[in-house]
């Protein structure tokens, strides 16, 4: 596939030329792609313009602080683990990514070193981060031959209605600024167990049957495009009320995990900010 044929697959998606959008993908996907990772980030540029964001999970997961890697978190440094498009996306000029050591953000075009800046100084999938101002700007989302798992957005929900299994700024790990500093860096802490809703994918099919998201093929590619503010109402429901029986965050037990990364929360929930005596601000 040439990047025409990419391009003219994504101008099939309403709304997405000149939007701000949060892009997860498979390369693989689409088959055989001449020029690669590079031709789809090609495309996606010249789609959605530099007046508008495209924006990509920079994510590690943790993997810079396994044994034998790094230790360390550095935003010029530092592989993804999200896949090729991704994993170019953040290396390429123009591109700013955030400070979070291991759910940094990755973005490109108007705005996106203000999404990006303050990353962590906020909460990591709060609605001050990169993706949450993303929503809060009326974006919107894209699957590229992935499905509603690799949304990252659902998490944004989770955090806005303060899910008890996600620990605020409760995991630190060293971070690497681009003048060599070395800094302790917060993040959340995920939970001890899987979220009967998010995790299990019980809100993409009211996705589908309530027409919120529009789909389109590029090759072999499944593309799905969504506006984050719908997507917001239908996890939010599930969060809430629950379903099926299954009830909702209050009632919900489950509790972030322990780690030797965990410490006390440095975020202020009454106040919903950084606590003045944070090292974030430092830096």
């Amino acid at each position: 596939m040439e990047i025409k044929g990419i391009i003219s697959g994504l101008q099939q998606l309403k709304d997405l030329p000149g939007a701000r959008v949060m892009v997860h993908s498979s390369l693989s996907s689409f088959g055989h792609v001449e020029g690669g990772a590079y031709t789809v980030i090609a495309a996606l540029m010249e789609v959605v313009t530099p007046q508008g964001t495209l924006m990509m999970p920079s994510f590690n997961h943790g993997v810079a602080f396994e044994d034998g890697a790094p230790g360390y978190y550095d935003p010029g440094e530092t592989p993804t683990t999200n896949g090729a498009i991704p994993d170019l996306f953040w290396r390429l000029p123009g591109v700013q990514r955030s400070l979070d050591p291991t759910h940094a953000i990755a973005a490109w075009g108007q705005d996106s070193r203000r999404y990006t800046q303050h990353h962590h100084r906020t909460l990591t999938m709060g609605l001050q981060s990169p993706l949450g101002m993303l929503y809060q700007d009326g974006g919107l989302g894209l699957l590229l031959g992935v499905g509603y798992g690799s949304n990252t957005f659902h998490h944004i929900v989770e955090t806005a209605f303060e899910a008890p299994c996600l620990g605020l700024r409760s995991e630190v790990y060293p971070v690497r600024l681009p003048d060599g500093h070395l800094v302790q860096g917060r993040t959340w802490g995920w939970r001890e167990s899987a979220c009967p809703f998010t995790d299990q994918m019980a809100y993409p099919e009211m996705m589908e049957s309530r027409g919120l998201h529009q789909v389109a093929y590029i090759g072999h590619c499944r593309a799905t495009l969504f506006r984050l503010q719908d997507c917001f109402s239908v996890v939010a429901d599930l969060l809430q009320h629950g379903k099926n029986g299954t009830p909702g965050c209050r009632a919900c037990p489950i509790r972030p995990q322990r780690s030797p990364h965990s410490v006390e929360s440095d975020w202020d929930s009454q106040y919903q900010r950084l606590k003045p005596e944070s090292t974030a601000w430092d830096y």
